[in-house]
């Protein structure tokens, strides 16, 4: 066990962001590789703790292997990064708030300026509740652009992506180089919203499912989701579910707004995204965690099905339910160099 602390201990206060920045420091360490190993540490960080108390590792994104560890260090990165680690207080205040109201909809407040957040409902109570759904519906300016996937705009909204993509990129974007088909047949183009619908649908999802958007800007605004909404009327985001006044904290701030649906997108009994990146890998693991039942989509095989106009609706439901029965929460094994936060079993897992 190691004790984790939320702020430094007073004698080591000095430690801070603005210390490292005024010049070289002797506690500080720069050089961690990505992905070292255990001695590494060993040899490089733990000499600098032992004489200073104290040792600053930046940058630390990933600078510690997922392979070849003592099985006592992967236990303690599983219990740091899916126990220990937690939302402030105020993220997790309205995250149970929309949690709430999304398994209890009769109870949800109505716009008003002056609505107070709602008691959290008991254990008992969340058992009876009803369901819910969470879409990570990643599908802003930025990722249309990055994909170089054409979606449906004509040749305006090509010309208007590309030239975004070159302000942003300067050509770095590998996607480019490929036709939008050879894109959609490799399973390279984020689903729309249009197309998240249909396989919601084809998976047995329908207008009585309490489904809620986790989602920044959508690319198109409301327009583009309008069929979504159409096919899920009971679709619900944070600004529906709460007031004005509720989320006064967040608004504005997309790492708080991140946050907020991250902590809902963790508590649904369902989670699906549109496409995969951060928030769906980190999710992806801590729900296979917690045994929750996440849904990936085939990429590669919705990619060629949207591409075929002439396909029968059942013929489409019957591929898209075939091609996603080992894709709907069955726990998956971590493979090699892949990530233990992504892929928590076996590391993370007690054997029977």
């Amino acid at each position: 066990e190691v004790s984790i602390v939320k702020e430094l201990p007073r004698e080591y206060s000095w430690s801070s962001r603005e210390y490292y920045a005024t010049g070289i420091r002797a506690t500080r360490i720069k050089t961690a590789p990505v992905h070292a190993s255990a001695d590494w540490y060993l040899e490089n960080v733990l000499p600098v703790m032992q004489s200073y108390g104290i040792a600053a590792i930046s940058p630390f994104s990933h600078r510690l292997a997922f392979d070849k560890l003592p099985v006592e260090i992967q236990h303690l990165r599983c219990k740091v990064n899916f126990e220990a680690l937690a939302f402030v207080p105020r993220i997790r205040l309205i995250g149970e708030t929309l949690v709430n109201r999304l398994r209890d909809p009769s109870g949800k407040l109505q716009a008003s300026g002056t609505a107070v957040l709602r008691e959290r409902i008991d254990d008992t109570e969340k058992e009876r509740a009803g369901k819910f759904v969470v879409l990570h519906l990643r599908f802003d300016k930025d990722m249309a652009a990055h994909s170089a996937c054409d979606f449906g705009g004509g040749k305006a909204e090509k010309l208007a992506l590309a030239k975004y993509r070159q302000v942003l990129w300067q050509g770095r974007v590998l996607n480019s180089q490929f036709t939008d088909h050879e894109l959609r047949n490799q399973g390279r183009c984020p689903l729309t919203p249009e197309e998240i619908g249909l396989l919601l649908t084809a998976l047995g999802f329908n207008n009585n499912t309490h489904l809620y958007l986790a989602s920044h800007k959508v690319y198109g605004g409301e327009a583009r989701i309008s069929t979504l909404r159409t096919m899920f009327p009971l679709m619900e985001d944070k600004k529906s579910l709460a007031s004005a006044i509720e989320l006064a904290e967040v608004e504005g701030k997309a790492s708080l707004m991140a946050a907020v649906d991250y902590y809902v997108s963790l508590k649904s009994d369902i989670f699906i995204s549109a496409s995969p990146g951060n928030m769906h890998n980190a999710l992806l693991g801590h729900r296979a965690y917690l045994n929750l039942k996440t849904i990936r989509p085939n990429m590669l095989l919705l990619g060629p099905l949207f591409l075929n106009k002439t396909i029968e609706w059942s013929e489409f439901q019957h591929a898209v339910i075939n091609g996603h029965k080992n894709r709907q929460g069955q726990m998956r094994l971590r493979k090699e160099k892949q990530s233990i936060y992504t892929y928590p079993a076996p590391d993370c897992m007690c054997r029977a």
